[in-house]
């Protein structure tokens, strides 16, 4: 009696199990299955019991079979098998990833009758282990600087400054046009700096008015206005130890410029409201879209300020001075979009590629990402197509470098005679002509090697 209800129990137990449980003769045929595995493979009972296990068409007994191995798994030549991935087939033709684990069963005598095998679902594990590894391809980008994309000369210039700048201990500039990723530079230079274990603090200077900047970066005690209702800590103390980004530094206040100019020097802060100074150790990493050399002269940028923030300078190009990046961004970009949306794109049209090489991208990097964006709400799977790009891109005309004639031998002559005029117009100012011509110095001095142009105080070619 109690055997028999020591049975009840583990059928009772078998048949409340997640996993499917499987048991076989000697033949492969099933002979008893558990409402788990039901579940798992869309089959009844009625449709499995009496069938040979090759119904589920996995993908591993397939494989041993095809070596030689006999009619079924590898069960009954290893007599067990552990933690091996499989995928099976579902009865609506779906695949199934799963965890098996099996062994024989065997009589009285010690002579093998069958074989129990438990199926466990891992397919979100799968899917899991397929993000992990397209995010791992993602951060090993050959052509990348920590996150930051790109090969061209003008790039890697900016990654060796990069380096050399996060091991100083000096204020740093960042200089660029809207979207070209000053930033992303400060978050690096931080990273790779000694403080990168402690604080970095971001501030844009433009997303604040004139009233709260100052409390905002050096805090206030309580009282000291309307509404300082508790003592805060402002962005600078909070940084103490790390580093502090002054984002949009251009559009900082002359009256919070001269107090942060005494930052700087002292080393000091004081609270809004209270004169009692607090030191502090901190490194100041600023950026701008603008000139500050006008903005000097206008005289709404303190000459002081710019020397103490100014001692190390890095100039990021933008998109239309590295045209040569751009597939790279649009390759990494379309991957990180796909493992956010699920969706199957694998790249762009030839004809979209030269079309977006071509833009000069007024929006830098920031406008690229958008359209990439833009045109995976349109596609579905695949690549994108010129139909897929946003109306701003497809009316933009391209690049003057596109539409020369398409020899070689043409192309060639006239970017020299094109080169030499603008130099002859600058009198050989090289850094007048790289304005002119719309590219960076880098680039103007590679074109001028490639056509054996040679400047000097008579331009000679």
């Amino acid at each position: 009696m109690l055997e028999e209800e020591h049975g009840q129990y583990w059928k009772t137990l078998v048949h409340a199990m997640l996993d499917g449980v499987m048991v076989v003769d000697q033949d492969g045929v099933i002979l008893s299955i558990n409402n788990g595995l039901q579940k798992l493979t869309g089959y009844s009972k009625d449709e499995l019991i009496g069938q040979s296990c090759e119904i589920f068409n996995c993908d591993n007994c397939l494989e041993t079979r095809e070596r030689g191995g006999g009619r079924h798994c590898e069960l009954f030549k290893e007599g067990q098998v552990r933690h091996s991935k499989c995928l099976l087939q579902r009865k609506d033709g779906t695949l199934l990833h799963v965890l098996k684990n099996a062994a024989i069963l065997k009589d009285k005598d010690g002579l093998i009758v069958g074989g129990v095998e438990t199926l466990t679902d891992c397919s979100e594990l799968v899917a899991k282990e397929r993000v992990i590894s397209s995010l791992r391809r993602e951060l090993s980008i050959e052509d990348s600087f920590h996150g930051i994309i790109g090969k061209s000369a003008a790039m890697c210039q900016v990654f060796d400054l990069i380096e050399s700048a996060a091991q100083s201990e000096v204020a740093v500039i960042i200089y660029g046009d809207s979207g070209t990723g000053k930033e992303l530079v400060a978050s690096v230079i931080h990273h790779l700096s000694p403080r990168s274990n402690n604080p970095y603090v971001k501030v844009s200077c433009a997303a604040l008015n004139e009233s709260l900047l100052e409390s905002e970066l050096f805090g206030h005690v309580k009282g000291a206005f309307t509404g300082a209702d508790r003592t805060r800590v402002g962005r600078f103390e909070a940084a103490s130890g790390g580093v502090i980004f002054l984002d949009e530094i251009g559009d900082l206040p002359l009256s919070t410029q001269v107090k942060l100019l005494r930052v700087l020097q002292e080393n000091e802060i004081e609270k809004v409201g209270d004169h009692l100074p607090i030191p502090i150790n901190v490194r100041v990493l600023t950026a701008t879209n603008k000139d500050l050399n006008r903005l000097m002269e206008e005289g709404r940028f303190r000459k002081d300020l710019y020397y103490r923030i100014g001692v190390i300078p890095i100039y990021l190009p933008s998109l239309r001075e590295r045209r040569e990046d751009i597939p790279l961004l649009i390759d990494a970009f379309i991957n990180r979009i796909s493992l956010k949306t699920g969706k199957n794109i694998s790249g762009v049209d030839k004809k979209v590629l030269e079309l977006l090489c071509s833009y000069d991208w007024p929006g830098n990097v920031r406008e690229l990402i958008n359209v990439i964006e833009y045109a995976f709400v349109l596609c579905s799977e695949g690549v994108i197509m010129y139909d897929h790009l946003p109306a701003s891109i497809k009316k933009k005309p391209q690049h003057a470098l596109t539409e020369r004639p398409k020899t070689s031998r043409q192309k060639g002559a006239d970017e020299r005679e094109h080169l030499l005029a603008t130099l002859e117009r600058t009198g050989g100012n090289k850094s007048e002509a790289a304005r002119i011509l719309d590219i960076s110095r880098v680039t103007l001095w590679k074109r001028l090697k490639a056509h054996n142009i040679q400047v000097g105080k008579k331009i000679q070619g």
